[in-house]
């Protein structure tokens, strides 16, 4: 490692757990949900089937929790994948566009940025970190609590895509 690594991996911050918790839910809120709700509303309600939700919840007042897993409204094979795509397309423009930094992450500012040089992300890492969250979610999201142990407070999709999330000086 070279003197000017060494010297900048002294003085960076990584973003820990509950900060970037908290920076996803916002995400959620802020595009997420709204890119969920456009897409529900162009397929005609063709996203989602909430028709079993009623049911689903009959069953959860119950106490009957298989049942009422096994009736949750299913996404539609059709527009899930677009609405996956939308998503992706947002967030890795985010990253891309705003130095690392989602609506969320920008609130706290933190972000991402490579892992060996502090610097912003490529598109290969990128598309690596997004297509890994879905392992960071397998099994019981284990990945992303791997934040909480970790000395440079990385998830799985972290490691993978080699970054880490910092807070901007």
């Amino acid at each position: 490692m070279d003197k000017k690594s060494s010297m900048t991996q002294k003085t960076v911050h990584y973003a820990g757990f509950w900060v970037r918790f908290l920076a996803t839910w916002i995400d959620m809120l802020v595009f997420v949900i709204p890119i969920g709700l456009l897409i529900y509303f162009l397929s005609d309600g063709g996203l989602v089937d909430f028709s079993d939700f009623s049911e689903s919840l009959s069953y959860a007042r119950e106490g009957k929790a298989l049942e009422a897993l096994q009736n949750m409204p299913q996404a539609s094979a059709k527009w899930e994948p677009i609405f996956e795509l939308v998503v992706a397309v947002v967030t890795i423009v985010f990253w891309k566009q705003f130095a690392g930094a989602t609506p969320g992450k920008k609130l706290f500012g933190i972000h991402v940025v490579d892992a060996k040089s502090y610097q912003q992300i490529n598109n290969k890492q990128a598309i690596i970190r997004y297509i890994s969250y879905i392992i960071s979610t397998i099994p019981l999201a284990m990945g992303f609590i791997m934040v909480a142990f970790d000395k440079k407070k990385r998830a799985l999709h972290d490691i993978m895509a080699e970054t880490v999330v910092i807070y901007k000086k």
